[in-house]
This record gives structure tokens, C-alpha cells and sequence, in this order.
């Protein structure tokens, strides 16, 4: 496999958050599908993958949230696809969930017990979160962040824009999605979205801080 550096630094040049969407101007359903498996395929925090993809392409339940998402700035249908990422609640060393990731990796029993008792301790003694569901479900949240990353990235490698949605209220999305039977409450929350699609315009050069304010080297 090979890729020109100079390639990669052109898409992360290149994508920035889009707020006006081409509404003419669709993604293929390969290019989408291709997005997606780069999130699928995203590493996570002890292989645990704690997360599904809804491609929420349904108008109705776009309009029934846009209310309540002050993150959108245009209508719900000028964008090409928007994304609700979920992550896994009480994703604990002692869950079913990651159990069964364990097992889907060809584990041995005995392997299995070993890897959790390592998680039992990373849990409740290194990262501090087995005892609080906030916690847990934030420990979840931060790797969908990985994921997000790679699909945004992955996009802007083959000229798609994206733009990732923090601004809405929580309780009434994962409310609306859930009463419409999109996943259960109880085992799955809402973390972020994430709009795709053509820019409407040239976005403004985006600032970051310059590389010696943000790198050290410790030699």
C-alpha cells in the first residue's frame, strides 16, 4: 500500500466544517457505504467497539428533531446524510457486551477470563469508571470520537465535507430516536452526529495554533 504524505495533508487542509450543504449534489450509495466501513473498521479502547451507525436518511424523523439540534444551521434536507452515532451503556469488565467482544475475537475461555480480569482492574483501579454509569457511557462516547475522526477524514480524502454535530439536546434526540424504535435507551445512547455532503461555497481557511505551541518533544 502507498499514499504521498503530501495526499493526506491535503484532505486534512481541505476538510473543515461545512454549514451549507449543496442540497443538488448527493452522495452515491458506494461512497457512503465506504465512509461508514471506515468508522466500522475504527480501533476503540480494548477492542470493544461500543458503537452503531444510524444513517438517518428517514425526512420525517429529520424534521421531528431539527428542533431541537442548534448545531444545524441549514434545513435537515440540504445535507446528503446525517449520522447519529450511538455508544454502549454500562459497557463494564463484568457485561455480556464486552464478553462477547472477547469471544468474536476467537478467544479461548481461559483467555477470555484472563483479558477481563485486565479489565476489571483498567476499570476499577487505572481509568476510575466502573462504578458510574456516566462515566462508563463517557468512557464509550470517547471512543466513537475515534471513528468519527476516520469517517470525516476519510471523506475529505475523496473531496465529501462533513461536519460533526455536538450542538443538540440529548435527552430529546435520544428520546425521539428511541421511541421510534431506532435502538434501546437502556443499552444505547446518543454520543454525536455527522452531517455529509457538497459544499454550498467556499469555506473560510480554517486557524489552528501553530505546531510549537501544541508539540513537544521529551528526548
Amino acid at each position: 500500500m502507498s499514499i504521498e504524505k503530501q495526499q493526506v495533508l491535503e484532505a486534512f487542509h481541505f476538510r473543515s466544517a461545512c454549514r451549507y450543504y449543496d442540497a443538488n449534489k448527493k452522495i452515491s450509495r458506494e461512497d457512503m457505504e465506504y465512509i461508514l466501513e471506515l468508522g466500522r473498521l475504527s480501533p476503540s479502547s480494548v477492542g470493544s467497539e461500543p458503537w452503531q451507525f444510524l444513517v438517518l436518511q428517514n425526512e420525517a424523523l429529520r424534521e421531528k428533531i431539527a428542533p431541537v439540534i442548534w448545531g444545524i444551521k441549514h434545513p435537515m434536507n440540504e445535507m446528503s446524510h446525517l449520522v447519529v452515532i450511538l455508544a454502549k451503556k454500562n459497557a463494564r469488565y463484568d457485561s455480556e457486551f464486552l464478553r462477547n467482544s472477547l469471544e468474536r475475537r476467537g478467544l479461548t475461555p481461559e483467555q477470555t477470563e484472563v483479558a477481563l480480569g485486565r479489565y476489571k482492574t483498567f476499570q476499577t483501579e487505572d481509568i476510575q469508571i466502573a462504578d458510574s454509569e456516566r462515566t462508563l457511557f463517557d468512557w464509550s462516547c470517547k471512543q466513537t470520537y475515534i471513528a468519527l475522526a476516520n469517517m470525516m477524514t476519510g471523506a475529505a480524502m475523496i473531496g465529501i465535507d462533513s461536519c460533526p454535530i455536538e450542538g443538540f439536546h440529548y435527552e430529546s434526540v435520544n428520546r425521539i430516536l428511541s421511541e421510534a424504535g431506532l435502538f434501546d435507551a437502556n443499552e444505547w445512547g446518543v454520543s454525536c452526529m455527522v452531517t455529509f455532503g457538497y459544499r454550498a461555497k467556499e469555506i473560510k481557511k480554517k486557524y489552528r495554533k501553530p505546531a510549537d505551541e501544541v508539540i513537544k518533544w521529551i528526548e
